[in-house]
């Protein structure tokens, strides 16, 4: 399977840039300048560099909505977002004196009437090119997206928001040109529950603004469905998931390590500050996130030996020649040395914090996710498994994630276990960490008599697994009957018609692997597209590639409004009961 930078969505962003942006470019000679405004960067940077940019003639790149010098004799390439802000910020570029020859005008996504006739009535002379070009959605990793909008979480989940509305057309705008990007016009389901309808009206307005999209292609046809289905769920639908300490490179780190904006910071041997960004740049990170940690712990002093033996000449001879060979390839050497060096020291750090306190922690989460010990025995008093997490000195956010794992194992507890339990934890002035649970429809308080039956789950019994890494995403299970077309559509409701390729018949196991048969053939290049709203957590990434890797013949694409680590989706959770001018803060510190 193709996981690296020349492959998947940052791949076929970029190819989608060129086409556009640059290729119009490549039609005068001359240097330009490149205006972007922050989505735009952030876009950019996921699937191209500067050096992509310069072989393309743009010789510099700057901030919209920064001052900057006029340059009158070159022309500029706006690539921005169709908002007000935006707009304002280009028209003052022109107004009252033109800043630059001229404007090439991109939008990522549709621009409302009134912006573009705004636009035009103060800049029609300077606009060369005014395109919209569908891309409003950020490639993250090659099989995985986001709206790059953490604060979402607030404005569907809060009972104080003023914006919900508004905030899920936007993520069905970001959507559908997802959809566009990958030329598919999937069919659409959503999870249903009784108590949250916000996946329902996402649907709802993806399928109709889908619908829209594609009733004229350029060949004034009607674009029939394609071999693609979208699924959209709450992130209420699993809640363990996201919770649980991770044993998995990627997900291990990003819960232990302060990683921020992919950058890992460590110390060198000489003590010197380094920082390395962990993306797909980085093949070796890209082979190894998604391993267990005892693996990676394993295999990566091995790879520095192996290196260290083939840069050594073997026959001893030195010759010209063979400095020659050594000189070239010194810069691969010291590049991979660095690769390793670098995972050498991450997985360390990981393997540190696992020995001093999450090994320990991992076993009662584990017994209490899957709600069976090592050996299966089903626990029958989860407060027996987590009365030790709640006695021994462990930190409060790491005992706040053990008691809501009780809490969902049993599917609710009573007002009066749960004062005990945060009486417990020493959290009675934050209590909000579990009680606000309920917004996002997970049950917290309930009576005796009505704690909800778990949904039944895949029977996993014969996979290899880990002791302490036992539990599998819910979202795993979703996808795997999703490719063998055993959704329940009373539980999945279409929201439109479905493809034909998934009416059911030729479905392809998950699990078994098998050879070609005439339904895999008509099946090659189908899609599923997963949806989490609220966030998605690195575990039901890794989902995606794995099941993509087991069924060749369906690629598996997950997106969310962003991504989450334990502590950030604790942080929300307690945010929740902020009051709306201190969500709006909350907002913008995320989105600065």
């Amino acid at each position: 399977m193709a996981t690296g930078s020349d492959h998947g969505l940052k791949k076929i962003v970029w190819k989608k840039i060129r086409e556009t942006i640059i290729a119009d470019c490549r039609k005068s000679e001359v240097w330009k300048i490149l205006i972007l405004d922050h989505f735009t960067t952030k876009l950019l940077s996921s699937c191209c560099k500067m050096s992509d940019l310069m072989s393309e003639k743009i010789t510099i790149v700057e901030d919209l909505f920064k001052s900057r010098e006029p340059v009158p004799e070159m022309k500029a390439i706006y690539f921005m977002s169709p908002t007000a802000k935006c707009v304002d910020a280009f028209i003052g570029d022109f107004r009252p004196k033109p800043k630059y020859k001229s404007a090439n005008v991109y939008f990522t996504d549709y621009c409302p009437d009134d912006l573009f006739n705004n636009m035009k009535l103060h800049c029609a002379k300077h606009i060369r090119v005014c395109k919209e070009i569908n891309i409003s959605f950020l490639p993250q990793e090659a099989q995985v997206f986001t709206c790059g909008n953490p604060g979402a979480f607030q404005s569907i989940y809060s009972p104080h928001t003023q914006d919900k509305k508004k905030t899920l057309e936007t993520l069905a705008d970001q959507l559908v040109t997802l959809c566009a990007t990958l030329d598919e016009y999937p069919g659409v389901r959503y999870k249903k529950d009784g108590n949250m309808e916000n996946a329902k009206t996402l649907a709802e307005l993806v399928d109709n603004k889908l619908s829209r999209h594609y009733e004229l292609d350029e060949g004034s046809k009607k674009k029939g469905k394609t071999q693609a289905q979208l699924l959209i769920v709450e992130r209420g639908f699993d809640a363990v998931s996201p919770l649980l300490h991770e044993l998995t490179y990627q997900a291990m780190a990003y819960d232990l390590v302060d990683i921020q904006n992919d950058a890992y910071k460590y110390k060198s041997k000489d003590g010197s500050e380094k920082q390395a960004l962990l993306n797909e740049e980085d093949m070796l990170w890209v082979r190894l996130r998604h391993k267990h940690i005892a693996e990676v712990s394993a295999q990566i002093p091995v790879m520095v030996k192996e290196i260290s033996a083939r840069k050594k000449q073997p026959d001893g001879k030195i010759t010209i020649n063979n400095l020659a060979q050594m000189m070239k390839k010194m810069p691969a050497f010291r590049k991979q040395l660095t690769e390793k060096t670098i995972h050498l020291q991450l997985a360390e750090d990981c393997m540190n914090h696992f020995s001093n306190n999450v090994e320990k922690l991992c076993k009662a989460e584990q017994d209490l996710a899957v709600g069976s010990d090592v050996d299966g025995v089903k626990v029958k008093d989860p407060m027996r498994t987590l009365l030790p997490v709640l006695l021994h000195p462990y930190s409060t956010h790491d005992k706040i994630r053990a008691v809501l794992l009780y809490i969902f194992s049993l599917g609710g507890t009573t007002d009066e276990n749960l004062s005990k339990l945060i009486q417990h934890v020493k959290i009675e002035d934050e209590r909000e960490f579990i009680l606000n649970w309920k917004e996002l429809g997970v049950p917290i308080i309930t009576s005796p008599s009505l704690f909800s039956r778990k949904p039944a789950r895949r029977d996993r019994s014969q996979e290899e697994t880990y002791n302490l890494s036992r539990w599998t995403p819910v979202i795993k299970d979703v996808m795997e009957d999703a490719v063998e077309n055993k959704l329940d559509t009373k539980e999945w409701p279409h929201q439109s018609e479905c493809p034909a390729a998934w009416n059911g018949s030729g479905a392809v196991s998950a699990r078994q692997k098998h050879k070609a048969s005439a339904a895999d053939e008509r099946r090659t290049g189908s899609r599923l597209i997963i949806f989490i709203l609220g966030g998605m957590c690195y575990s039901e990434m890794r989902s995606a590639y794995e099941v993509t890797q087991t069924v060749k013949s369906c690629e598996v694409i997950i997106g969310s409004s962003h991504i989450l680590t334990p502590t950030s989706l604790l942080d929300d959770i307690k945010g929740l009961s902020k009051g709306p001018m201190e969500t709006f803060t909350i907002e913008e510190r995320s989105n600065a």
